[in-house]
Formats: C-alpha cells, sequence, structure tokens
C-alpha cells in the first residue's frame, strides 16, 4: 500500500464489495478505505475547475482550493483568516454583505451576484459568485461554500458593445439635432452634449477663431472662469495649418506640455486631454476639447468618433453660418421689395422706338446715370456689350400686349460695371387704348443671385456632412423614391441605390429577423412615410446581392416643410452585427457554465451515492442519500434550464415532469407518481429552491402516506392564477400535522426555509393528505 499514489489507494479501497480493485490483495481495513475516500475528495476539491472557499459566520475564509489562489494570486496561507470582503471592490461590498448577512440569518440558503475581486497585484477581475449555506440538522449555520468563476473576459465583451452602442446613440442624436438647430448656440449645445455621451469624459468645450485669428471659447461644460480665461487664444496648430493633427495628452503631468499651463491644467483638475480640430471648407476653423478626471488611454475607436464629431461640429457650424448669410441676403432683398413699393426701385418708360422718356431717382441710383444723362437716349445704353438683340424681342412682345414678368439679365451702369438685373416691363396704352410705350421695372437681383449660389454651397456642405458620417444614410422623396445615399450607403448595402426609381430602401433584400421576408413597401421607411411618424425599436435584416445579410437598426424620420407637409424622410442603418457576435458569445460561455455545472453536480452525485453505499452506519446513509436526491433534484431544474436557449425563463410543463421522473428514480421501483396539471413560468432563481422543495414533499409522501404502493400513488400539480404559483403534492395517507413535526423533521425545516426564500407560505391539510406552496411568480 505504502507504494500506491491517492486515485490508486481511492480505486482499491472504493471497489464494489466482494471485489478487489487488485488481484491477491485482500480487502483494505475501514479505516484504510476511509483515508482513500477522503484523500479523494481532496484531491477534487483541489482541481475542480472552479474557485471554492468555506467562509464562516464572520466572513473569514477557512478553507480555499487552488483555483481561488490562482484567481487571487495568493497563497493559500495568505487568504486563509482573510474577510471575503477585504477582497471585494468597494463598490460591489455592501451587495455581498447584504445578502451573505441573510444568508447567515437563515433567510435563505443560496445566492448568486456578480462583483469585482482584488488580486495581489492590486488589480480587479470580475467574478460570478454563488454561496450556499452549511447547516447542522437543527437548521444553524456552520459556514458557507462560495464558488467563484471568473467573468471578466464576458464583461469586458458587454462593456465593449455597450460603449460602441452609446457612441453610435451619441452620434445618431447629434446628427438629428444639427437637423433642427436653428442657430449657432443649439449646435454647440448638440456638440457638447454628444462630445460628452461619444467620448465618456467629464467635460468639454468648443472654440472658434475670431475675426482676429483668436481662438476663443463659445461653448463649454464644466470650466472654471478663470481657467477659460487662462487657455482662452491657445491652439496647438497655425491658423492657417493645411492639415491639422488631433493631439492627444493622456496624462497631461507627464507631458511635455509648458510648466504654466500643466499648473493652470492641474488646477482645473484635469488629468487628459484631447486637442481635436475642426475644419470648414478644409480650413481649421477652431478646435473641440474633451477633458478627463483621470489619465485616459485614447483607443482608435475613440479617436475614430472624435474625428466624426468634429466633421459634424464643422459641417453643422457652417450651415448655420450659411442659413445666417442667406437670411441677410433675403432681409437685403425684402429692402428691396419695399424700395419697390415705394417707388424706390428704378422705375423707366420708353416709346416703342426704344427711347427712353422717364427715369426716377431710382433708376438714377441704379445706374449711375442722371435723369438728363438718360432722357431721349436709347435703352440700348444700359445693355452690355452683346446683348444689343434683347430689346428688338422685348419691344415685339410689348407690341402683342403681353407682360414680360421678372425677366433676368444683365445690364451695364455708367461706369461700364455689369450687374444682374430682374425686369417686369408691362405696355403703356393711351386713351383710345392703343399700346404707346412701355413701362419698365428693374430690380437689382445681384444679391438674390449671391445668396441662390451660397445656398448650393451650403446644400453641398450638407451633403458631404452626411457624406462623411460612418453610418449608411439615405433620403426619400414625400412617395418614398430615393433622393440621396452616401457611400457607406453602398458599402452597407453591397449596391448602388437608382436614384429617382428605388423605392423606400437602398438594401437589395429585406428580411425580418426571424429570417421571414419583409416587402420593400412595409419596411420601417414606409411605414415612417406613410404614417407621418418616426420609427424607432424596429429590427430588419439586409441581404446583399452577394448574399452575405447583415443585421441592423433603422431610424426613419420624416422631414416636413415650415407648413408641416411631410417633404420626404431620413434614415439612418446601424449594423448590429457586432452586437449579434457578442450574444452568440455569451450563449457559448453559458453552454461552457452549464456543461461545468452538470458534470460538477454529477461528481457530487455520484460521490454521494458511493458514500451512502458504503457507509456502516445507517443514520449517515439516510443522510447521504437525502444529500444525492436534492442534488438530482436540483441537477433536473438545471438540465431544463440550460438546455433552452432562454436560460432565464422556462415552462412549468417542462420544469415538473423532469424533476418528478429523476426523484421517482430514487424512490422504490413500485412507487407511483403522477404528474398532473403544470401551467406557468419559471424564473432560474425559483428552479433550484423549487425543485428541492418537490424532491422533499414527494419523498415524504411515498415514504409515510402510500401503504399500498399498487393501488396508492402521489399526484403533483404546478398551476398560476392571479399572478401566483401552487405546487401540490397529495397522498391517500392520514396526513400530518405542520406544527407538530416542524421542529423534528430536518427535510420540512428545509422546505420552510426554501418557502420563505420564495416568499411563500406552506399550506399542510388532512383529508386529503395535502401540502401546498403557494408563492409569487417571478416578474419575468
Amino acid at each position: 500500500m505504502a507504494g500506491m499514489n491517492i486515485q490508486q489507494r481511492a480505486a482499491k479501497t472504493l471497489s464494489p464489495p466482494g471485489q478487489s480493485a487488485t488481484p491477491d490483495v485482500a480487502r483494505a481495513p475501514r479505516e484504510e478505505w476511509l483515508r482513500a475516500r477522503e484523500e479523494w475528495l481532496a484531491v477534487t476539491y483541489e482541481h475542480v475547475g472552479v474557485g471554492i472557499a468555506e467562509i464562516d459566520q464572520a466572513g473569514r475564509m477557512l478553507r480555499v482550493n487552488q483555483k481561488v489562489c490562482e484567481l487571487t494570486g495568493r497563497e493559500a496561507a495568505d487568504l486563509l483568516g482573510r474577510s471575503i470582503f477585504a477582497e471585494t471592490s468597494p463598490q460591489d461590498v455592501a451587495q455581498d454583505l447584504a445578502q451573505f448577512r441573510r444568508q447567515i440569518a437563515g433567510e435563505i440558503d443560496r445566492y448568486t451576484i456578480e462583483k469585482r475581486l482584488a488580486r495581489k497585484d492590486g488589480s480587479y477581475f470580475w467574478a460570478e459568485v454563488t454561496s450556499s449555506s452549511v447547516r447542522d440538522a437543527s437548521g444553524n449555520f456552520l459556514y458557507a461554500v462560495r464558488v467563484q468563476h471568473d467573468i471578466s473576459a464576458r464583461k469586458q465583451a458587454e462593456q465593449a458593445l455597450a460603449r460602441r452602442s452609446e457612441e453610435q446613440a451619441a452620434l445618431f442624436h447629434f446628427s438629428e439635432r444639427l437637423q433642427y438647430a436653428t442657430s449657432l448656440p443649439d449646435v454647440y449645445d448638440a456638440g457638447l452634449d454628444a462630445i460628452l455621451a461619444a467620448l465618456a469624459c467629464e467635460r468639454a468645450s468648443i472654440l472658434l477663431f475670431d475675426d482676429s485669428d483668436v481662438m476663443r471659447f463659445v461653448g463649454w461644460r464644466g470650466l472654471s472662469d478663470g481657467y477659460r480665461k487662462a487657455v482662452e487664444g491657445h491652439s496647438p496648430w497655425d491658423r492657417n495649418e493645411a492639415n491639422p493633427r488631433s493631439v492627444y495628452f493622456e496624462d497631461v503631468g507627464k507631458s511635455d506640455l509648458s510648466d504654466a499651463i500643466k499648473e493652470t491644467v492641474a488646477r482645473e483638475h484635469i488629468a487628459a486631454v484631447a486637442f481635436i480640430p475642426i475644419l470648414i471648407g478644409g480650413r481649421l476653423a477652431g478646435k473641440f476639447m474633451a477633458y478627463y478626471d483621470r489619465p485616459h488611454h485614447f483607443v482608435e475607436s475613440e479617436i475614430d468618433v472624435a474625428l466624426t464629431l468634429a466633421r459634424q461640429l464643422g459641417f453643422g457650424i457652417a450651415r448655420l453660418r450659411a442659413e445666417q448669410a442667406r437670411s441677410a441676403a433675403e432681409e437685403r432683398a425684402q429692402q428691396l421689395v419695399s424700395i419697390v413699393e415705394s417707388s424706390d426701385d428704378a422705375i423707366i418708360s420708353k416709346e416703342l422706338d426704344g427711347i427712353i422718356r422717364t427715369w426716377n431717382a431710382g433708376a438714377e441710383r441704379l445706374f449711375g446715370y442722371t435723369a438728363g444723362e438718360a432722357i431721349g437716349r436709347p435703352v440700348t445704353i444700359l445693355f452690355p456689350r452683346g446683348r444689343e438683340d434683347e430689346e428688338p424681342g422685348i419691344l415685339a412682345r410689348i407690341r402683342d400686349g403681353e407682360r414680360i414678368h421678372h425677366y433676368e439679365t444683365v445690364r451695364r451702369r455708367k461706369d461700364g460695371s455689369l450687374f444682374d438685373i430682374s425686369l417686369t416691363v408691362s405696355p403703356v396704352c393711351d386713351g383710345a387704348g392703343r399700346i404707346v410705350g412701355a413701362s419698365k421695372i428693374a430690380r437689382d437681383i445681384t444679391d438674390r443671385k449671391d445668396a441662390e449660389r451660397k445656398l448650393r454651397e451650403s446644400e453641398q456642405r450638407l451633403t458631404e456632412l452626411l457624406a462623411a458620417i460612418p453610418a449608411a444614410i439615405y433620403t426619400t422623396d414625400a412617395q418614398g423614391k430615393i433622393t440621396y445615399f452616401n457611400q457607406a450607403a453602398v458599402e452597407f448595402s453591397g449596391r448602388t441605390p437608382a436614384l429617382g426609381s428605388d423605392e423606400w430602401c437602398v438594401t437589395w433584400k429585406l428580411f425580418h429577423p426571424d429570417g421571414t421576408p419583409l416587402p420593400h413597401d412595409q419596411c420601417p421607411m414606409a411605414v415612417a412615410l406613410k404614417e407621418g411618424r418616426a420609427v424607432r425599436g424596429a429590427e430588419a435584416v439586409a441581404e446583399r446581392p452577394d448574399g452575405t445579410r447583415v443585421p441592423f437598426i433603422p431610424f426613419p424620420t420624416p422631414l416636413r416643410d415650415s407648413f408641416g407637409r411631410i417633404t420626404g424622410a431620413i434614415n439612418m442603418l446601424v449594423d448590429i452585427s457586432e452586437r449579434r457576435q457578442a450574444e452568440t458569445q455569451q450563449r457559448l460561455l453559458l453552454d461552457e457554465l452549464n456543461h461545468r455545472t452538470k458534470n460538477n453536480m454529477q461528481m457530487l452525485q455520484s460521490l454521494l451515492f458511493s458514500a451512502a453505499r458504503t457507509a456502516h452506519s445507517e443514520e449517515a446513509r439516510k443522510v447521504l442519500k437525502e444529500a444525492s436526491a436534492r442534488i438530482a433534484a436540483m441537477a433536473a431544474a438545471q438540465r431544463v434550464l440550460y438546455g433552452r436557449s432562454d436560460a432565464s425563463r422556462f415552462t412549468a410543463e417542462e420544469f415538473l415532469p423532469a424533476v418528478c421522473e429523476t426523484i421517482r428514480q430514487l424512490l422504490p421501483p413500485d412507487a407511483r407518481i403522477e404528474c398532473g396539471a403544470a401551467r406557468g413560468v419559471l424564473s432560474n432563481d425559483v428552479a433550484m429552491p423549487l425543485a428541492l422543495i418537490l424532491n422533499e414533499l414527494l419523498t415524504n409522501a411515498v415514504k409515510h402516506g402510500v401503504k399500498d404502493h399498487a393501488r396508492q400513488g402521489v399526484r403533483v400539480s404546478l398551476t398560476d392564477q392571479d399572478g401566483r404559483l401552487a405546487l401540490c403534492v397529495e397522498d391517500d395517507g392520514e396526513g400530518f400535522d405542520l406544527e407538530e413535526v416542524r421542529k423534528t423533521s430536518s427535510g420540512l425545516q428545509l422546505v420552510l426555509g426554501l418557502a420563505r426564500q420564495l416568499h411563500g407560505t406552506l399550506c399542510v391539510t388532512k383529508n386529503p393528505s395535502r401540502a401546498c406552496l403557494d408563492f409569487p411568480a417571478a416578474k419575468i
């Protein structure tokens, strides 16, 4: 025996009765068998793939396995006697401590939380911790067994996905607000909100060059007056720098900035800062800044988002400036209308041969000729060279009685300068109604032409803005015909849409998330136009011509004119492929957890069953068999729960037969269990305690309530009504008095403890003999 290792000795000792694991070797004494079994359990405890720690009532670690040491980076000797709350992140202590106190008090026997645990090197990792009570026969708390799983990778994936979603939402909301911004302060406010949300910084500001080429604050959040006054005018780029690059200081205190700036920044409690250039028309116009209270590492995705925000800011500012210029031009045009109404416009009359007969002050101001210089001369003195042939055509139309409205052309002033003009020419009749001449109202439209040019430039800048946004964007007219799309829409759909022909969507084919076809005229964009409302919360799948599919979220929004009439719509398509991949990865992690949990339960059940078979004490065999049955019931519920795609809920129709069948296999062969009605939905928090309760009630009913298994059975049901569930176990026996056996039955004490955990009530009746647990249905 001395040359055997632990596994060999255990295999020999745990051999079936009457057989020897090694030929010609006598059966080991009981003491050797017990030692081998203890060594086997110790090996299993040390090398199981999860961290296991035993905790006393004060929260101190009594025993830990090797996996706990690996997770924390500490030796077992360092951990023993330490409080579990000393290893817990301060943000998570309160939640864990509250649950642990409830566990010690007997309110709950088991709970699971996710929290951050400290390693020896000071870093933290995320763990899923399940704490289970170990109690004596009287229900007194002995210690807790805490099982730890490292879920840091899953948490990182969740956080990355959430951050990407926040960035996309911030960019989209910013683009949407820019569409409706009516002033530059509106643009600045929208930009600051987007910077704070998309870059997750604590403070932000926007600075633009003024007419003196000095960078001034135009918008800010969370900055003091003293700080702004100290740094205003500072710029990391020259005003005429052709290609300014973003500048990032991840730790200002360690940067090469001047000591004066470092001191100013330190007083403002800024630890990291980013300078992002704002370009308008390809020229440096200003910058926005993102401030962090702690050192911050700028990753590539953040830099891309920051540059996108800067482009949007530039386009938004340019659009508002252009609109302001256009408004100014329209004001001037309105002034011209007033001048015309008060005869301040150039009003000229001429004979049918084109000789000027009258000339007002407006004409003098417009053309530069005095009345004396103009009257009696041909009107062609105002025509630029090459346009003299316009006059015969105008006179011919006048002779025919035609009125010429807003004829736009070019005329020449006395100084020889040319300008755009709008003419309204009307026939002049004598008393007999004969056309004897013409009246001409001339209006300088140079400003209007300039405003139209600026409007076209503004529209071009808006087109560039949409093209720069890193998301598929397109617009339609009121009938759903595609009127615009950016390059990202081409890349998203895998095709180039046909303007004026394609309807509703830029994609080739559409499907619902479940894979069923989605007709184009029923897509979210079609719904938005037909119902005149923005559609949010919808999901769809686009199929490209090459057969690849992309899940996405659309954001269709109708566009209206000043009268509230729908003139078209704009839509942005957000690719959510990465989110779907993260969900798939989460499911894989859940399956792996299920597999490991199932293996651990099977191993534990096997060890308990083997120990029960070989135990010499009847009481020990009874306790071990009960524990094995309870583990089996929990395993049955676990198989049902994690065998589904949705591991957070399952139906009573699945749960009840699976658990009853598992328990029946552990009862006498002739015992009959009739599984009756099963209705309702269970959460996974209810599954395990309910499986244990069902095991205790069924075992008790078969043992004490059934005298003749051939004619009698046990009936089980699980039903729901008015938001509550009822688990009932009924037999043909005499029943029992709950108060009489409450303190003498450990199984009943377990049931009552679990009932409190479920916030339920156990009711026992005689004639018929029935035990019913009534508890609230979980809000799923």
